[in-house]
């Protein structure tokens, strides 16, 4: 098995060749004329609806102010799931979540690493 430091080298050199073939897809995109077209039509259309879903919205502020409050209780109760569930499992507990639907959930942990 390869080691940690090998596996990171050899991440960051694919994303390096990445980067470079996305930068001529960019370069290609922005001297073609018909794309440009297309995108200056794109942003107006973008504008145009827009606009139409802030007058939507207008229609009902009421209905999107619940929706909004409705979304941020959803992400509090995900969080307080999260520290309940590290709790537990810290404390060598087993975990497993079952929805109205019986269907079974376990919870999983991912590592990532960030540059300091």
């Amino acid at each position: 098995m390869k080691e940690v430091q090998e596996i990171f080298n050899t991440i960051q050199a694919r994303q390096k060749e990445q980067k470079t073939i996305r930068g001529m897809y960019r370069d290609v995109l922005a001297n073609s004329q018909e794309y440009q077209s297309i995108l200056e039509e794109l942003e107006v259309l973008k504008t145009k609806k827009r606009k139409t879903l802030e007058a939507l919205k207008m229609d009902l502020r009421s209905e999107m102010d619940e929706l909004d409050k409705i979304k941020s209780d959803i992400d509090s109760e995900k969080e307080l799931l999260s520290h309940a569930t590290l709790s537990k499992l810290i404390k060598g507990e087993q975990l497993e979540i079952v929805d109205e639907n019986n269907n079974k959930y376990e919870p999983i942990f991912s590592v990532r690493f960030k540059k300091f």
